[in-house]
């Protein structure tokens, strides 16, 4: 399918054309008809899949169809894990919806507090955030949820894992009820608590899933090993050993943790770079 076939704005394909999307990806193709419709919709797709800009693409065109009068309160709103994410999604809205009369801010901790305040205080369309930050602004009422006609909830597996979903439902329970918005959930698996999460907080969602081609390439070899917490580093250091590579690279959960793992591989005479 392509997107000259669907029932877009001027507008929006406009800014399509101009990012050179011409044919619809698979999670596309299922997911935007049935968003167009006004049907919620609960995919399993993965990341580089084309995901984003189906949801951008099924939340401009919702706006531009239920227009009301101008407000200061978001009219959609984007929750994303990461503020990686947040930003990448902004730059998809903004290539996508440069020709529509919608005001993005994303919304993450880290940078800009008071920039960014200022920026809801002052009236946005749609905001993309990651959870924190948005309760904070929320809960000092500089902005409400009352006029959200789109939520999309992007990687809801990695909500859970990050431990975000207290806040997810918490922002979820203050938006209109599910019948009276649009509702677009995406993750890598529809695990059984994200179909809880989607039946809890969305109106009879559409499910649509997207096998990846390849889960992992060709040439990678994977193996999993199961140790104590004081076996890990003679099992590493084991590893290194009888896998003289050359290159590696290590990945961990803490800055503490990467410490000590660079400690103990220099204590064992191999060249160490802490990122």
């Amino acid at each position: 399918m392509k997107f000259t076939e669907l029932d877009l704005t001027a507008d929006l394909m406009r800014g399509i054309n101009e990012v050179g999307f011409t044919d619809l990806t698979p999670v596309q193709e299922e997911s935007i008809p049935l968003a167009l419709q006004g049907y919620d919709v609960a995919a399993q797709a993965q990341t580089g899949t084309g995901k984003t800009a189906a949801f951008l693409i099924s939340l401009f065109t919702t706006l531009a169809k239920n227009n009301v009068e101008t407000s200061s309160n978001p009219r959609a709103l984007v929750i994303a894990p990461t503020r990686e994410l947040v930003v990448q999604i902004c730059e998809d809205a903004k290539g996508l919806g440069a020709h529509c009369p919608f005001k993005v801010q994303p919304i993450f901790g880290g940078v800009d507090y008071d920039k960014q305040r200022q920026a809801l205080k002052d009236g946005v369309d749609v905001i993309v955030a990651t959870p924190g930050r948005l309760i904070d602004y929320f809960k000092q009422r500089v902005f409400d949820l009352k006029a959200v006609q789109v939520m999309v909830l992007d990687e809801a597996d990695r909500m859970f894992d990050l431990g975000f979903i207290k806040d997810i439902r918490y922002l979820l329970r203050r938006m209109p009820h599910p019948q009276k918005r649009l509702n677009l959930l995406f993750s890598a698996t529809l695990s059984h608590r994200v179909q809880e999460l989607a039946y809890e907080h969305m109106n009879n969602p559409q499910p649509v899933e997207i096998e990846p081609d390849q889960v992992t390439a060709d040439q990678v070899t994977e193996q999993a090993f199961y140790p104590s917490k004081e076996e890990k580093i003679p099992l590493l250091l084991g590893l290194l050993k009888t896998h003289p590579v050359g290159r590696v690279l290590i990945f961990v959960n803490t800055k503490r943790v990467a410490e000590d793992v660079e400690a103990y591989l220099k204590g064992n005479d191999y060249g160490v770079a802490l990122l």
